[in-house]
């Protein structure tokens, strides 16, 4: 499946309608953006039977004709759904897992960085793909290609560091298997917990601790989270 969008970082549809006011025509019908935040935002709040041109419209309070100047069809509007949360999740996992690293334990930390940093990973919108995935069997399909890839983007991850292919596959599995868990339950805990126990938990797949100077970098990238 091709992409088509690089990247949409949701900012919101008051942003965007703000960013666009000095703009504006005469007869403005929108931007794709933001028909795609409306979208976005609608899927999120209400799962994707309500990701419809009416419902979009009245949010954007637009005319329906106007969606229709950027998409071709509702079909069109939900593929670039799917082509953000491609962008968004997938790429940015395959990306962190090929981040520079000293040891497999450092590098669960590297991935661990989109389990906590929402501009790298939409916890999100991953929940939400992956409830409309259980009505809709391409994406189903498309859904699981995914799956495979991030796997064996991890899986590679950990051969890179010494372990045999079985190995890094059990190891893969299960780290991946385990934040899909934590999605799927929408499970919460402090932000100060989860960072604290994230080095434990990369001793845990590695099976071996970082080393005090990972942890600490690991630990200083997210310390703003922290004062949040």
């Amino acid at each position: 499946m091709s992409i088509r969008l690089k990247c949409l970082v949701p900012v919101g549809i008051q942003a965007l309608m703000t960013q666009a006011d000095d703009i504006k025509p005469s007869g403005w019908r929108g931007s794709r953006e933001l028909w795609l935040q409306a979208a976005y935002d609608q899927l999120l709040e209400h799962g994707i039977d309500a990701v419809k041109v009416m419902p979009l419209a009245n949010r954007l309070s637009l005319s329906r004709t106007s969606f229709y100047g950027h998409f071709s069809d509702r079909e069109d509007l939900l593929q670039d759904l799917i082509d953000m949360w491609q962008a968004k999740n997938t790429q940015s996992l395959v990306r962190q897992s090929k981040a520079y690293a000293g040891s497999a334990a450092e590098a669960i930390l590297n991935v661990f960085d989109c389990w906590l940093n929402s501009e790298l990973f939409d916890s999100r919108l991953e929940f939400a793909i992956r409830n409309w995935a259980h009505t809709d069997a391409p994406l189903g399909e498309t859904l699981k290609a995914a799956d495979g890839v991030r796997v064996a983007a991890f899986t590679a991850m950990f051969e890179r560091h010494g372990f045999s292919n079985y190995d890094a596959e059990i190891r893969a599995n299960a780290m991946y298997q385990t934040q899909i868990g934590y999605i799927s339950m929408k499970a919460e805990e402090p932000l100060s917990d989860r960072i604290a126990r994230m080095p434990a938990y990369a001793q845990t797949f590695a099976g071996e601790p970082p080393s005090d100077a990972e942890t600490a970098r690991f630990l200083a990238r997210h310390a703003a989270r922290l004062t949040k």
